[in-house]
């Protein structure tokens, strides 16, 4: 649309108002994703795992067999808790909690490009709301 020598409607404190407040909404969401990409993850021993996620963490390495069709699906990382790393580096596995029925929130994503060779693994507890680096 061609500028037809009019001033444009409205008030222009308004229309300068709202691109102030879109603006600090990018500022503000932009510093939280930078918090959560940057922050450190702690580390747990194998040892210190549960015994059913030291069990997972040794059929990863064997390559399966897994107890959920789920299990070694790409892990999307939209929570950008672990280190940013591009689509199909992360894959998820369900470490699975006595008596409940569904998968629950019990985890371990592991990243790298060989099934059976992670380069690291993960732990959470509450479905992706935290994680812990497993080292040996």
């Amino acid at each position: 649309m061609l500028f037809s020598g009019r001033p444009p409607r409205g008030n222009p404190l308004r229309r300068w108002g709202l691109g102030v407040s879109i603006a600090a909404c990018l500022f503000v969401g932009a510093e939280a994703s930078a918090r959560q990409t940057t922050g450190t993850v702690e580390p747990v021993r194998i040892n210190q795992l549960p015994p059913d996620a030291q069990a997972v963490h040794r059929l990863i390495r064997a390559g399966g067999p897994f107890a959920y069709p789920k299990d070694g699906t790409v892990f999307g990382n939209r929570e950008r808790i672990l280190p940013s790393r591009p689509r199909g580096f992360y894959r998820e596995y369900t470490v699975a909690h006595p008596g409940t029925r569904d998968r629950g929130g019990r985890r371990i994503v592991c990243g790298g490009y060989e099934a059976k060779a992670p380069e690291t693994c993960f732990y959470t507890v509450d479905h992706y709301s935290s994680f812990r680096r497993i080292t040996p």
